[in-house]
């Protein structure tokens, strides 16, 4: 009896602890713990930077673990780190892929491990969510308001030049269609230069070189807003910042809104869903539609609303 009695005792203390155990992890799941790894092409491009670093309060915010890196445009780097993820097992990836053929093997890899992939601004196979703009046309908005500026201001005549980063597929998209709508639109403007440019870093030396060949350069149509910016403190310290300069460009980040407030070079800038700290949220929106399982379309596509000093709370 004794015996029995022991027994008895001993599987009730068994299953008091068993059930601790999984209370213990279902409440350690209700308060999020999961992981969000991140990698980008350039952080010092403003947009992309401002929208990790939003990411990483959101998801530490809500108790998981947030690592973010850029692989400076270079494939081999970025699939190292998405190895890494894959390594430490990661819930969810968010990448903006610097050449989508070389990427796809490993996050097909990533995705049988069963680790969730959204895939920023490329329509590539081996996703879950690939989040998408029109390049070509989102260069065609820019090329239009160069192209109206140089009608408007400059009498349809003048020099203009392009930042553009041609290395990328959806960046020569974007760039073409900048090239098309200035050709199709300001026909009798001539295109003096047409130059990489993806980070304010670069933006500076391009634009610095161009200015000291065209000195009657006039306007400057970017791919993107790190170019943008550092065109146009280029243009400042050159002390060629006129009322009839103008810098046109995309991703409407802080630098630029700011300098369309303060009467500076740049004139507009296309604004692709929301600012980047909106950006951020919408991102993680998708990733925890992602984590929780719940059904999203594969393509989603993103607005572009052109920013100018007319609608600048559009990017705020």
């Amino acid at each position: 009896m004794r015996r029995e009695l022991t027994v008895m005792v001993f599987c009730a203390v068994a299953l008091v602890l068993a059930a601790g155990g999984c209370t213990k992890k279902q409440e350690t799941a209700e308060k999020g713990s999961f992981s969000v790894g991140m990698t980008v092409k350039d952080l010092s491009n403003p947009t992309w930077g401002a929208t990790c670093q939003t990411l990483d309060g959101l998801v530490k915010a809500d108790g998981g673990t947030f690592t973010y890196v850029d692989c400076q445009g270079n494939p081999n780097n970025q699939i190292q780190q998405v190895e890494n993820f894959i390594a430490n097992a990661v819930d969810a990836i968010i990448i903006q892929v610097a050449e989508p053929n070389s990427l796809e093997n490993v996050l097909a890899q990533a995705r049988s491990n069963g680790i969730k992939v959204f895939c920023w601004d490329n329509d590539i196979e081996n996703s879950d969510i690939n989040w998408l703009i029109s390049n070509y046309q989102a260069g065609r908005v820019i090329g239009t308001q160069a192209a109206a500026w140089i009608n408007d201001k400059l009498g349809g005549t003048g020099e203009y030049a392009i930042l553009n980063y041609d290395q990328e597929e959806i960046l020569l998209e974007r760039g073409n269609g900048i090239r098309d709508a200035l050709q199709e639109l300001a026909p009798h403007a001539v295109k003096v230069a047409d130059q990489p440019a993806i980070n304010p870093r670069e933006g500076i030396s391009q634009t610095e070189t161009i200015l000291e060949a065209y000195p009657n350069l006039k306007v400057i149509a970017c791919i993107g807003g790190g170019g943008a910016v550092g065109a146009n403190n280029a243009v400042k310290a050159a002390n060629k910042l006129t009322d009839n300069f103008g810098i046109f460009a995309a991703d409407a980040t802080a630098e630029e809104v700011e300098a369309i407030r303060n009467n500076e070079a740049i004139r507009m800038s296309v604004l692709f869903s929301g600012s980047p700290r909106a950006n951020g949220y919408i991102i993680y929106g998708w990733v925890k539609k992602l984590l929780n399982n719940e059904p999203v379309d594969r393509k989603v596509m993103r607005e572009m609303i052109p920013v100018t000093i007319n609608n600048l709370e559009a990017a705020e």
